[in-house]
């Protein structure tokens, strides 16, 4: 696989995929349309809409017909992401060398907000489960990512970030789960939560505290599944995300191997936080990507209901309101794809340009989702119709990657330090 050029190896194994782009609609896969103004393959190259389109077709067809199902019965489907990994969405920025298919930021954002309109929380999952790849392929050595990279490119096994604990959400740099090195291996003992995948994945990249106080006691340890010491809470209820389990995971004197260490100690805070800069443009393209669909499923609905002896598409209210919805998820676009860009080139701007996108991106994307449920009236309140769903699904990233409370401290630092 990895022989193969990453766009060759994905419009290949694509080229099976039926053409036709689906959205739930109404109980139905109605065509999906795409109106001009908003099509998100403008200003894109050949290439880029190439595996575009394999990440549409994948969507509508593997993603698309089992989004309800997933999301109701709790499902994690594994067997779906196999085939999105065969496509090279598994370590889709991850080094060729090591199985992943060395796109840029770019066109992981593309393939993200297209695979989001068949599932926003599964899309979600791949996307961190990519930032987990990432950061092995980047800090590991070369015996760390020759183990690990290979089979999470192909999703034969997946990963999990474990940033986050019970008492350090926001302030992530206080957090205590410790690590105190032992002969050859660390012995972790703390909790981590609201860990996605946890208990159901085979790779934790977990952040811990092997020195003092602060950012700079913080390193990175990868612990397997397995491991003695390592368990898991109970399954969370969650509102959304529901086709990814959601655990606490934890460590009672767990004892992991300092050759899975990645990068030197000290250096785990700034590890996560490289892998969170990339993560917020993830969950904005995953953002975009319900959007993009509910911006087509409120238009579809406004051209069939009818109230007042007349379709809701004539209610000149409401055409306004498709406008601004359209307009917002453009401008949304646009500023992923300008922070996708610096983070690539790894431009002073990056960091601010990424927190920008996350905070502005999940917002708007948010209300647009939210205006499209209002425009189906009492329909879009039920779980036939798709539009709750993006709904559901995309509220909560407005809170994880940083909360967009965090987002705005970021970007008013950068611009009060300016020299």
């Amino acid at each position: 696989m990895a022989a193969l050029g990453p766009l060759s190896r994905i419009t290949r194994l694509g080229c099976n995929l039926c053409r036709n782009h689906r959205l739930v609609f109404n109980r139905n896969y109605q065509k999906r349309g795409t109106a001009s103004c908003i099509d998100p393959s403008y200003g894109l190259t050949d290439e880029q809409k190439e595996f575009q389109k394999v990440a549409f077709d994948f969507a509508a067809n593997e993603m698309a017909p089992h989004m309800a199902e997933w999301d109701q019965k709790e499902i994690f489907p594994v067997e779906t992401m196999r085939k999105a990994a065969h496509l090279g969405f598994g370590g889709i920025y991850v080094q060729p060398e090591v199985g992943g298919s060395g796109l840029s930021r770019l066109d992981t954002s593309i393939i993200f907000e297209a695979l989001s309109t068949g599932c926003v929380s599964t899309t979600a999952y791949i996307s961190i489960h990519n930032m987990c790849a990432w950061m092995i392929d980047t800090f590991g050595n070369d015996e760390q990512r020759e183990r690990f990279c290979p089979d999470l490119c192909s999703m034969e096994k997946f990963a999990s970030y474990c940033l986050t604990e019970p008492g350090s959400g926001s302030d992530a740099a206080s957090l205590l789960t410790s690590a105190q090195q032992k002969g050859d291996h660390y012995i972790l003992n703390g909790s981590k939560a609201f860990i996605s995948g946890g208990g159901d994945t085979d790779v934790y990249v977990v952040m811990c505290r092997t020195g003092g106080k602060g950012p700079k006691g913080i390193s990175c340890l990868v612990v397997e599944k397995g491991t003695p010491g390592l368990s898991f809470g109970k399954k969370e209820k969650k509102v959304g995300w529901n086709s990814q389990p959601t655990r606490a995971v934890i460590f009672e004197d767990c004892a992991v191997p300092v050759t899975n260490r990645l990068g030197h100690e000290g250096q785990g805070f700034n590890i996560a936080m490289k892998g969170l800069n990339g993560g917020r443009i993830n969950i904005a393209s995953c953002s975009l990507g319900a959007a993009h669909a509910s911006v087509l499923l409120a238009k579809d609905h406004l051209l069939v209901r009818k109230q007042f002896g007349e379709t809701l598409a004539n209610n000149q209210f409401l055409q306004f309101k498709l406008a601004e919805m359209a307009t917002k998820l453009v401008a949304s676009r646009l500023l992923v794809r300008e922070a996708a860009t610096a983070l690539q080139e790894n431009r002073p701007d990056a960091v601010s340009l990424c927190s920008m996108a996350k905070l502005f991106v999940t917002d708007e994307c948010f209300n647009v989702c939210n205006q499209a449920l209002q425009m189906h009236g009492g329909y879009g309140y039920l779980k036939d119709y798709a539009v709750q769903q993006f709904v559901r699904d995309i509220r909560v990233h407005q809170i994880l990657e940083g909360t967009n409370e965090v987002m705005r401290m970021i970007i008013s630092r950068n611009l009060l330090t300016e020299s």
